[in-house]
């Protein structure tokens, strides 16, 4: 039986999912969904409108890592992406041993969220805190704090910034099935000026706002998931000049216009997912 018919259904679910994805802006009935899909794992659409099959549950801790803020109940992802946060967990345990504090991925299937990301929707991203945690108990002082600490006074990086940080972001950089990954426009600089410019794995770090605090990687579509819909290239070139200028521009920092972004339509194989065992 699927997990959402184990127990009775809220109202507004049941109207979504009668009407179709009309409803969507009534209920929004993926934060209720709890436990993956039946069968092998499959990434549906886009990053910010998909859902993901047979989805696989991220360990609560393991070698060099920590999974934090568990009871939002989003540490569910695609395989590949399980395997990229566990090596990076070894890389760092061969470093010292302090563990790596890791965020948001996806819902039990996806879908998208009740509130703090548009993406992390198809199983294929993950947020990385840059703060390292010396053990369990420092990290869960963190955790009371609230927020974790920002690595980002103005336009630049502040005193937190250092080689733990640049080490997070160049590993997962480093690494050929991370598609992307963003950080503040400031992180972005401080790289830039450290190498250079120089290095491949620079073009793979673009610059967003936010993301002061952590790192969010993407993976690319895996091979295992035809319906997954990969994101336009990135521009050639380490993103080190006016590409990266722009972002501390009066343009950059003036408000958006417009209202409330409309949501999009979710791929027709995501409301089959929903009814799925």
């Amino acid at each position: 039986m699927s997990p959402l018919c184990s127990r009775p259904l809220r109202p507004l679910l049941l109207l979504s999912l009668s009407l179709g994805w009309g409803a969507v802006a009534v209920a929004n009935p993926w934060p209720g969904v709890e436990r993956p899909s039946a069968g092998p794992a499959q990434v549906i659409g886009a990053p910010a409108n998909g859902c993901l099959a047979g989805a696989v549950a991220l360990p609560a801790s393991g070698v060099g890592y920590l999974d934090v803020r568990r009871w939002r109940g989003r540490y569910y992802g695609h395989p590949r992406l399980l395997a990229l946060i566990e090596a990076l967990g070894r890389a760092q345990q061969a470093r010292d041993e302090r563990l790596v504090m890791v965020g948001d991925l996806s819902q039990p299937r996806g879908g998208r969220m009740s509130g703090g990301h548009r993406s992390h929707q198809h199983g294929l991203d993950v947020d990385l805190w840059l703060t390292l945690a010396a053990s369990p108990t420092d990290a869960r002082a963190l955790l009371d704090e609230g927020d974790p600490p920002s690595l980002v006074g103005g336009d630049r990086v502040n005193g937190r910034w250092g080689e733990d940080a640049r080490f997070l972001i160049e590993w997962a950089a480093r690494r050929p099935e991370v598609d992307r990954l963003f950080v503040n426009p400031a992180i972005k600089r401080a790289l830039c000026d450290a190498t250079g410019g120089a290095g491949d794995w620079l073009r793979k770090v673009r610059p967003w706002w936010g993301h002061d605090a952590h790192t969010h990687v993407r993976l690319a579509c895996p091979e295992d998931s035809p319906t997954c819909e990969p994101q336009s290239p990135i521009p050639a070139g380490p993103g080190c000049g006016a590409e990266l200028d722009w972002w501390f521009s009066a343009e950059a920092r003036s408000p958006g216009g417009g209202g409330r972004a409309v949501e999009p339509t979710p791929p027709a194989a995501c409301a089959r997912l929903l009814r799925a065992p």
